[in-house]
């Protein structure tokens, strides 16, 4: 995948452990890629694309009622 097109002077660094850089750079030949920094970028975009289209917060309420409900089966909650 080809990187976007963002002007330089409007690029932010950001570190990251090196093993998790490396883990992604195991990644990169399964993928399409150019290198870590466009294989991360895309990751955080969809991430908060995720986040802001609100799927999380469904899920939450999913994870959430079946906590309590486990919790009260055995007997932790009335």
């Amino acid at each position: 995948m080809p990187r976007s097109d963002v002007p330089a002077e409007s690029v932010t660094r950001v570190e990251l452990p090196t093993a998790l850089v490396d883990d992604v750079e195991q990644r990169l030949q399964y993928t399409d890629f150019e290198d870590a920094s466009a294989y991360v970028e895309f990751v955080v975009e969809e991430v908060l694309a995720s986040v802001s289209d609100g799927e999380d917060a469904s899920y939450d309420a999913v994870d959430r009622e079946e906590v309590e409900s486990r919790l009260e089966s055995l007997g932790y909650m009335e």
